[in-house]
């Protein structure tokens, strides 16, 4: 029984490669053309339709593959770039759901190379229903690069995911920046910041609940 559903399985996995081999092949991504060596171009053509077979987006894909190019980086490592990244954005979707962006997809891409794991994504997504992830992954990443262990960059893209807009993330990440380019640990700096963004967050939920009127203001910690 097993062995005739896996045929069954292959028969329809054949059919699907011919009925999709025409589209797959006029989608030739004619951007790199005379940019890579024909033999790399084929290969990273050949992971660009994988990814059209699944679904997945291949603009970020071409972008890394002519980032390379522009780079003088070698073929083999063009390659290699290009195929990871596909295998990233597979987990990111996964992670993140069908009705993922391109833009989230690549964020979280580029999230999963910083160190953060699907989980990270799962639970980010969970915590931040109905809105836009890009630039919260996209911050996440930003804070590896700046220094920061990749735990402490995830707990405070968590620890701020159901509370602030993306222009807070992104002014958090700004104020993380400056504060490592002054010479501030890294987790210190984050930690500081977390308790600043927790001080307004609670005053504005105050300003909200007493109708927009105060008594005794708080003070924002420095």
């Amino acid at each position: 029984m097993k062995t005739r559903v896996r045929l069954r399985l292959v028969a329809l996995g054949i059919s699907i490669v011919v009925t999709a081999g025409p589209s797959v092949v006029s989608a030739q991504e004619t951007r790199l053309v005379g940019r890579l060596p024909e033999v790399t171009r084929a290969q990273v053509q050949s992971i660009l339709d994988s990814a059209l077979a699944t679904g997945l987006p291949t603009e970020p894909m071409v972008d890394r593959a002519l980032e390379g190019a522009a780079k003088g980086a070698t073929s083999d490592l063009i390659v290699s770039a290009v195929g990871r990244l596909l295998g990233e954005l597979g987990v990111a979707r996964d992670a993140l759901g069908e009705a993922a962006t391109i833009g989230e997809l690549t964020a979280g891409a580029s999230a999963l190379r910083a160190g953060a794991t699907a989980e990270d994504l799962t639970e980010l997504r969970l915590r931040r229903p109905g809105q836009p992830l890009t630039v919260a992954t996209a911050v996440l990443a930003d804070l590896v690069a700046a220094g920061v262990p990749t735990d402490t960059a995830v707990a405070a893209v968590l620890a701020l995911a159901g509370d602030v807009a993306d222009s807070e993330y992104v002014a958090f990440r700004r104020n993380v920046e400056r504060d490592i380019a002054l010479g501030a640990s890294p987790s210190v700096s984050v930690g500081r910041h977390l308790e600043g963004a927790a001080a307004a967050i609670g005053e504005a939920f105050d300003q909200a609940a007493t109708g927009g009127t105060r008594t005794t203001p708080r003070k924002r910690k420095p």
